[in-house]
């Protein structure tokens, strides 16, 4: 059974920084894309930032600039640098992992940003 664990979310104030973590951990015999959604209330869950095995970046035109996304093969662990936070940052964040050549999910993370 594979599972990603989140941390990292919390409440930071507007301009603040927050560093997301999201180790997977089970029966892992491949990694290959991993990334980063969110979801506000009301809306649909949209693609952050993902970084492919071979360290691709892509990010969403809403992040570019102020978010970093990073991995760290032999921890079996991503990574999202948030800087320049704004309250429109505020959601749930979820971890994605293609593993074993399957879609997994995290349980999501809560970041609040006030203005």
């Amino acid at each position: 059974q594979v599972q990603l664990a989140e941390s990292g979310g919390g409440l930071v104030q507007s301009g603040g920084s927050l560093r997301l973590s999201c180790a997977a951990s089970g029966s892992i015999f491949s990694i290959g894309a991993m990334g980063w959604y969110r979801q506000a209330p009301g809306k649909q869950r949209e693609l952050v930032a993902e970084i492919t095995s071979g360290g691709s970046r892509n990010y969403a035109d809403s992040v570019k600039g102020r978010f970093t996304i990073s991995r760290d093969n032999a921890k079996n662990t991503v990574y999202l640098q948030m800087n320049s936070l704004k309250p429109k940052d505020t959601a749930v964040y979820y971890c994605n992992g293609r593993i074993n050549n399957l879609s997994f999910w995290g349980q999501g993370t809560q970041v609040a940003v006030s203005s």
